[in-house]
């Protein structure tokens, strides 16, 4: 599952590129409108700052705007970034692998197999599908 940060960071970042080229965007507009509590959106968007997704300029006229057009940050790039990995379970993970406690030999878990089948076709779709992309509401009906 995704954490509350990670939530949180999709939908500020969305939120930003939504207002993308209309100039900075102050904190409280984007903690209001998201419901993110403001002291934790500092949090999240000086982490995107550091990572070069979100510029932020101090003061009264000061907010945040999006570092790149909105087409060019994907939800996978979002996810990793806020999350650390895509995958479900440790030993599934690209970048941050560790093997799994009480379980069986890498080589020999199934369970390990599929998980790094899931990650990949997770990827595959998450880094299809930038901030720019409509987001289609009728899938949540399906849901």
């Amino acid at each position: 599952m995704l954490s509350q940060k990670t939530r949180y960071t999709i939908r500020a970042l969305m939120h930003l590129a939504d207002k993308y080229q209309q100039g900075l965007v102050p904190l409280t507009d984007i903690a209001e409108a998201q419901n993110i509590p403001a002291k934790f959106l500092t949090v999240i968007l000086s982490e995107m700052s550091r990572a070069g997704l979100v510029v932020s300029q101090r003061g009264r006229d000061g907010g945040y705007e999006l570092a790149l057009p909105p087409v060019d940050i994907s939800y996978g790039d979002i996810i990793r970034i806020s999350r650390g990995s895509l995958a479900l379970v440790p030993c599934a993970s690209r970048f941050a692998h560790e093997k799994c406690k009480n379980c069986l030999e890498e080589s020999n878990c199934r369970m390990r197999a599929l998980m790094l089948k899931v990650r990949d076709e997770t990827a595959a779709v998450l880094d299809r599908i930038s901030l720019a992309d409509p987001i289609d509401m009728g899938v949540m009906a399906e849901g």
